[in-house]
């Protein structure tokens, strides 16, 4: 097998892996934006709740879609690696580091994606 076929496979597993993961967290987040009564949600940034919620939820479910299909993947991998980033650094800041591996990984899978790109099995690329 070629060495481009190659990395352009790791990719696409990649993007597909790294980004429906993550979107079993951010479904039930959007579950959470729709729903009745008060949200509660942790306010990491100061911009309160509702939008801490919003904007995570649209990270985890719209962005993490975009990387899927590979459609603007690095655009979208932006708001990901932001989100864990404040999520393992912030939110989880004062929680030991098995708290903080997950989001980090998945900051660290984002930021691969943003910085090589979707591939070649990608809408980007088509």
């Amino acid at each position: 097998m070629k060495s481009s076929l190659k990395n352009d496979l790791g990719l696409l597993i990649l993007r597909i892996a790294g980004g429906g993961m993550i979107m079993t967290h951010g479904i039930p987040k959007l579950s959470r934006l729709f729903g009745e009564g008060e949200i509660e949600f942790g306010d990491p940034i100061g911009i309160g709740p509702g939008p801490s919620l919003f904007l995570v939820a649209f990270a985890e479910v719209v962005c993490a879609l975009l990387v899927i299909i590979g459609l603007k993947s690095r655009w979208a991998a932006i708001p990901l690696v932001i989100a864990m980033l404040v999520a393992a650094l912030i939110a989880h800041g004062a929680d030991p580091f098995g708290r903080k591996e997950l989001p980090l990984l998945y900051a660290a899978v984002f930021l691969a994606i943003f910085l090589l790109g979707p591939g070649k099995f990608s809408i980007d690329r088509k």
